[in-house]
């Protein structure tokens, strides 16, 4: 499997040509070749001390990536309401500290040497291992942008999306139909706060009707676990019943109206997504069929390349991740 993983890896940097192709796996080799294992004893520590830690890493690579690039701006914390973390579409993003700490361990041996947006796939893919999920190589080599504004995250992909916007937006970023159903499928790890579930659950149609794509005896569950009066910041897994194992569940539970986010379910309901949802369930899978496992690499490690700031002509190596040299 290693070996598949690198030649996909291989494949996307002749698919994205020469500048994103400046990314490599061992970027860190010989300027600080403890980098990547200091910031995976730190993310092991942190998933042992809370296992939700990581989804919220998983979670915040895919944020950072869909604003400005892979290039760390969803870090910055400059004490002002305008930094991008700040925006509306990154609320429940975390992490931020988990980061930093890793930062400042490699930090303390290579100095101005690893880029925090680095860091953050790096994280990402650790996070990924401790949940069971597949192992793969990160290529590294990103800077860290120079710009973190609140306005610039208005284009986030919201739960509330149509599969019509979710799709434009993936599109966007060079991104297509079956990398919006795989990085989709991340939600296999995690939870989320009831005060996403009220539209779905008593408001989605007139007549304070629900979600029809819901299965019955799941709303039902829903509905206790999140009834309208009810403390909105209670959390509920995203995928019932595997929510700390990085597996296909998530799929399994969306083709059969069990899914708890909204752009969830929206994607089997359109045809093109559900197919590709489907294609994972067929009768020649696992042996013979598409593996999920193989194609949610490929389109991570695809996601890790959108908008990567390459050189000192094109971002900077933070001192800390929060603010700016």
């Amino acid at each position: 499997m290693a070996l598949i993983l690198a030649f996909n890896i291989f494949t996307l940097f002749l698919v994205y040509g020469i500048s994103e192709g400046q990314l490599r796996t061992g970027f860190y080799a010989e300027t600080c070749p403890q980098a990547e294992s200091i910031v995976r004893n730190v993310v092991r520590d942190a998933v042992l001390s809370n296992p939700n830690t990581a989804a919220v890493l998983l979670r915040l690579h895919f944020h950072d990536c869909f604003v400005e690039g892979c290039d760390g701006s969803i870090l910055i914390d400059d004490g002002t309401p305008n930094a991008e973390r700040h925006a509306f579409g990154h609320q429940g993003v975390g992490g931020f500290e988990v980061i930093e700490k890793a930062k400042t361990e490699i930090e303390a041996i290579c100095n101005g040497v690893v880029s925090c947006a680095d860091i953050v796939a790096l994280a990402a893919r650790d996070a990924i291992a401790l949940a069971n999920g597949p192992s793969y190589e990160v290529p590294t080599g990103r800077r860290d942008g120079v710009v973190s504004n609140i306005s610039l995250a208005d284009d986030m992909p919201d739960i509330s999306d149509s599969i019509q916007q979710l799709k434009a937006k993936f599109l966007n970023k060079g991104l297509t139909e079956k990398d919006l159903v795989l990085l989709s499928a991340a939600h296999t790890i995690g939870t989320t706060a009831c005060f996403f579930m009220t539209k779905r659950l008593y408001d989605f149609l007139p007549g304070n009707r629900p979600d029809p794509a819901i299965h019955p005896t799941f709303l039902e569950e829903l509905k206790a676990k999140c009834p309208r009066s009810g403390d909105v910041n209670a959390r509920i897994a995203i995928d019932e019943g595997s929510e700390r194992s990085f597996d296909i569940h998530i799929l399994h539970n969306i083709r059969n109206g069990f899914a708890v986010l909204e752009s969830d379910a929206r994607l089997n309901d359109d045809q093109t997504t559900k197919t590709i949802i489907d294609s994972y369930f067929g009768l020649l899978n696992p042996l013979f069929g598409p593996s999920f496992e193989l194609d949610f690499v490929e389109s991570i490690v695809k996601m890790g390349m959108i908008g990567v700031k390459l050189g000192s002509h094109e971002g900077d190596i933070r001192r800390t991740c929060t603010s700016f040299n």
